[in-house]
């Protein structure tokens, strides 16, 4: 009866062991998902939104925000660098659409980032691209909303993190509606000879109206992204047009060694360092 009972209990131990060994899917810590309709266009997008430690410590306080298309790409370099560097803001991550079917949500992308069509028939009907304006107007108008309605935002402080074709899509924002936000960190961004050619013309087109444009911003390229160089430095050189108007530029930083790929996490690390100076100052 005992060597019974015994059995009995290792095969219970040996069950509660497995169930409490049972894999978990890892979260974020402090970060809440929220879901949010592009009113214009009806999609569906997620928000992906990590709150600093200090936040219900102390509620009285309001707190700058990063604002990060690709969001499964970016949260997790942001949240690292900024844990160290910039522990006291909130982090918003802004997905690709997500009533598609799982594998189409990446194409996204292409459609809301970029500012030019697909020279080639087939593929500009696959993947819809240009419509920047578009997500522009669902940023501006739907996600910035909901974030400082719902949570101590500091409407003042807001940085806009975008990298390749979200760099792009920073870039546009930032000519079209500069005020969207204060701080801008594109890094590499995605510039083809025509999207290149557009934001200048764009540059031209906004000039006359937009006197003041207090705006900061930094802009880095891998040193080995020798394809897309000439279009960044051009870029660089129109942003420096607007220096009268109160824009200020980093100049372009170069991730020495780096090509697209590499240069990735070099350009959160010294975009954020970036960041806590100018708001330093």
């Amino acid at each position: 009866m005992d060597k019974k009972l015994t059995l009995i209990f290792l095969f219970l131990l040996v069950f509660n062991s497995a169930e409490a060994g049972e894999i978990k899917p890892y979260e974020m810590p402090r970060t809440q998902v929220a879901p949010i309709k592009d009113s214009t266009a009806d999609r569906q997008y997620e928000l992906y939104i990590k709150l600093p430690e200090e936040y219900s410590k102390n509620t009285a306080a309001r707190f700058p925000v990063i604002y990060t298309t690709d969001a499964v790409w970016h949260m997790d370099m942001l949240s690292g660098a900024t844990e160290y560097l910039m522990p006291n803001v909130i982090l918003v991550g802004i997905s690709w659409q997500k009533d598609l079917d799982a594998e189409e949500e990446f194409v996204s992308r292409f459609r809301d980032y970029t500012v030019t069509e697909f020279s080639d028939p087939e593929t500009q009907a696959k993947y819809q691209a240009g419509q920047a304006s578009n997500h522009l107007n669902f940023v501006y108008n739907d996600v910035i909303p909901y974030v400082e309605n719902n949570y101590r935002a500091e409407p003042g402080d807001r940085t806009y993190f975008g990298y390749s074709l979200g760099g792009l899509f920073g870039a546009y924002v930032l000519l079209a509606r500069p005020d969207t936000f204060k701080h801008y960190i594109l890094g590499s961004p995605a510039l083809s000879q025509r999207s290149a050619k557009y934001i200048s013309e764009l540059e031209a087109k906004t000039a006359s109206r937009q006197r003041e444009m207090s705006a900061n911003v930094f802009v880095s390229i891998g040193q080995l992204e020798e394809d897309e160089m000439d279009p960044t430095e051009r870029f660089v050189s129109v942003l420096q047009r607007r220096s009268e108007a109160g824009l200020t530029l980093s100049g372009l930083e170069i991730i020495e060694g780096s090509d697209h790929g590499t240069a990735f996490p070099e350009t959160v690390i010294r975009g954020v360092r970036w960041l806590t100076r100018m708001r330093s100052e």
